[in-house]
Parts: C-alpha cells; sequence; structure tokens
C-alpha cells in the first residue's frame, strides 16, 4: 500500500479540508505512515493568512523538499491557503509535484471520515469564505464569497461523527453567525435552526459554537445556548480593539457599539458563560493614548481566555495602504503587554476555580478539556484518567500556566462551569 504523511497549519477549517482530502487517498488504498518523515506522499496544509502563517509554511515546504531529495519522500504535495494565495509561486520551490489551493466546491466527506483530532472531539465547518470586509484581514481574497454547507449534508456529518464516539462538535466557520444568509434580503440567517437540529440529536455530547462577530449575535442564538441540552456556554467573539477610531480604520464600524457592550451584555444575557477574544495591536491610528484605553477596556471588560498578535500588513487589503502604522517592534509590544495583563488577570481567576468540581472530556490519555476550554487555544486539565472520550467529574488542584492540574472521577457531574 502507499503511504500518506501529512502536515497541518493553520486554522481548524483549514484543518477540515485536509482531513477531508487525506480521507479520501485512505480510503483509495493509501496508509499512514509510521514513519512521518517516510512516505511515498507527503501532503503540506498551509495557512497564509499574516507573514508568521507564510514563513511557517514556507519552512514546511522547504523541509519536505528537502526529505524528498534524501529519498524519504516520493511525492511532495501543496495545497491550501499558500498556494491559492501565491498561485504563481511553485517556482520558488523546486520538487513540489503539485501546487493546489483551497476546495472551490462543496464536496461530502465519506463516513466514518478521518480526523486529526483524535477520537473524542472533532471539527464540525458549516459554511466557506467570508462576508466582511475588514482592512486587515485577507481571508476573503482567498477563501471566497460566504457560502453555507447544506443543511442535510452538516446534519449527517454530525450524526456519523457522532456514530464513532465523537462527544464534541466544535461548529467551525469564519463567521458561524450568517450560517444560511443568501444576502439578498430574502431569507434570515438560520444558524439557531441548524443548531436546534443537532441539538436533537440523541446522545450525550456537547456543540461548542467557534466564532462570533459581536454585531450578529442574535436572541436566537442566545436563546439555543441558554436552553439547548448540548449547548457549551461558552462565547469566542473576536473583538480585534475596543477604540472605535481603529475599529473604524478596520473597517468594522458596524460592530463597535456591540465590541464595546459586548462583555457585560453576554454575560448578563448568559449566565455562567465562558468569554474569549481576540485583539490585535498595532493597526493605523493606534496611538500610545489608544493603545491605553485598550488596556483599560480589557481590563474592565475581564475575559476569560484572550489571545493577541501585533498587525501584519496584509497585501491586497485596505489597511496596508493606511498611514499612521506603529512600528513592528512597538506593535509587538503593546502585543506582550496585552498577554501580561491577561496573564495577571488569569492568575486571579484560575485560583478562584481550585478545589472545585467540574464536567470535563477527556480528549487524550491523561489530558481533559472543561466546557470553558476550547481546544487548541484555551488549555486543559491534566488528570489520572485514561479513558479517551468519556465524560468526567474533575475536582481542579492546581494552575500551571494557562492549565490545570486535577483529579478526576465518575463519568458524572457535580457542577456545570
Amino acid at each position: 500500500m502507499k503511504t500518506l504523511a501529512l502536515v497541518s497549519l493553520g486554522c481548524a477549517k483549514n484543518m477540515v479540508d485536509l482531513q477531508n482530502r487525506a480521507g479520501k487517498l485512505l480510503k483509495g488504498g493509501f496508509t499512514l505512515s509510521p514513519d512521518p518523515d517516510q512516505a511515498d506522499v507527503c501532503i503540506v496544509n498551509t495557512c497564509s493568512f499574516i507573514a508568521s502563517a507564510r514563513e511557517e509554511a514556507e519552512a514546511e515546504i522547504t523541509r519536505a523538499l528537502e526529505l524528498k531529495a534524501r529519498g524519504q519522500y516520493k511525492r511532495v504535495v501543496v495545497i491550501g491557503c499558500y498556494p491559492q494565495r501565491y498561485p504563481k509561486l511553485k517556482g520558488k520551490f523546486p520538487g513540489v509535484d503539485s501546487w493546489e489551493g483551497v476546495p472551490q466546491k462543496w464536496e461530502k466527506p465519506g463516513m466514518p471520515g478521518f480526523r486529526l483530532t483524535g477520537q473524542a472531539f472533532a471539527y464540525l465547518k458549516i459554511a466557506e469564505g467570508c462576508a466582511h470586509k475588514c482592512a486587515y484581514c485577507a481571508i476573503p481574497n482567498i477563501r471566497g464569497k460566504y457560502r453555507s454547507r447544506p443543511v442535510q449534508d452538516i446534519y449527517d456529518e454530525a450524526v456519523a461523527l457522532l456514530e464513532t464516539g465523537v462527544k464534541e462538535l466544535n461548529i467551525v466557520a469564519q463567521d458561524p453567525m450568517l450560517y444560511g444568509c443568501d444576502f439578498k434580503g430574502k431569507n434570515k440567517c438560520r444558524l439557531s435552526d441548524l443548531l436546534w437540529a443537532l441539538d436533537d440529536i440523541k446522545g450525550d455530547f456537547w456543540i461548542r459554537v467557534l466564532y462570533s462577530y459581536p454585531s450578529e449575535i442574535s436572541a436566537e442564538f442566545l436563546d439555543w445556548i441558554n436552553n439547548a441540552k448540548h449547548a457549551v456556554k461558552y462565547i469566542d467573539v473576536p473583538l480585534q480593539h475596543t477604540v472605535p477610531e481603529v475599529l473604524e480604520n478596520m473597517k468594522r464600524k458596524s460592530a463597535i457599539g456591540a465590541t464595546l457592550s459586548a462583555a457585560s451584555a453576554l454575560r448578563e444575557l448568559v449566565p455562567g458563560v465562558t468569554l474569549r477574544t481576540t485583539i490585535m495591536t498595532g493597526f493605523p491610528g493606534e496611538t500610545e493614548a489608544r493603545f491605553n484605553v485598550l488596556l483599560s477596556d480589557l481590563r474592565r471588560m475581564q475575559f476569560d481566555h484572550l489571545g493577541c498578535f501585533a498587525y501584519s500588513p496584509e497585501e491586497g487589503t485596505a489597511g496596508a495602504k493606511m498611514k499612521n502604522r506603529p512600528s513592528r517592534k512597538l506593535a509587538e509590544a503593546r502585543e506582550k503587554a496585552v498577554m501580561g495583563q491577561a496573564q495577571a488577570l488569569w492568575t486571579i481567576k484560575s485560583k478562584r476555580m481550585l478545589n472545585k468540581e467540574y464536567k470535563a472530556l477527556v480528549v487524550a490519555p491523561g489530558v481533559a478539556r472543561m466546557e470553558s476550554q476550547a481546544p487548541d487555544v484555551d488549555g486543559v486539565v491534566y488528570v489520572d484518567n485514561n479513558n479517551v472520550g468519556e465524560f468526567i467529574t474533575v475536582k481542579l488542584t492546581q494552575v500551571k500556566g494557562f492549565d490545570f492540574v486535577g483529579v478526576g472521577s465518575s463519568p458524572r457531574c457535580a457542577s456545570k462551569q
């Protein structure tokens, strides 16, 4: 049998594309190589969202070609956002056998599908592309216009995933809140309809919705998250900034009001909710005074989880042509300041959680996640339990950075976070 090696870079949505492609190859006669540095075919799935992602992609492509030159790979296939954004750059990497962008149409994955996430959880992509035109973002140029997957396809995939033992469905798209919208005023977005349909599936599992544009969170979505039996009370609302002048430069003017009120409003409307956000530093127009306002706003908002990155001017975006942009060095220093403040706030919050019990899902031997922890970004709980795919009660005993150590016991939960 031919062997396959996989390199997956970038976001979960990009990973889903690789899973679908690799799954078809595996069903067509390939097998995963026991040695990832030696295979008949190596697929490098790339990201090109920002400069650091491109550098990582280029490094992995170069590494794969070096292994090919030594006879460890027979073919190197590069797919994803990098070749989609730079279709003419294949010549920069002599030896690449195939240079392919992102999928241009939906292909229903065969089930049971191949998953890079393991047994316990899966990503369920419900839409492709983006309808926003944020001044800093190249994703609409890479992934195209927003388009929703058919409801039945998503439902069937969810059922098939759960039948294989998945206990957490993570709903992903560039903007899940716009699911079902045709952008012509003929119908309303129907994310809540999809979510209620998924909630009707029998079994003990979680549904987590990732990424929520602040001004698009609807009353219907909040009703679902408050009342659905499988809903995780977790909302990832990427604000990017809090200063109106900077948000206007980012072309997020329509979200200014929702941005400033998001944290307090969501906590009032969804009791017990866990909130995550993403912040960008160094965008054009961010003065020292405005950055200090951002820090003050973040202290007030007290997000449970927060990520931050320094702005990278991207070719083909409005932001790349704007003046009054802080230097890269200053943007990175401000990034460190935001994360330093977040770490200090987390130190206080996390200690309050110690010696309490929470429901958690064992996602790997000795590793679990609570409802308040999304995969890959929010930390984990190290537990004395190797039953992957089982819900347990975990008592938190120690904080380790953004992770916890806990004692896991029965599959029943004493209290929800």
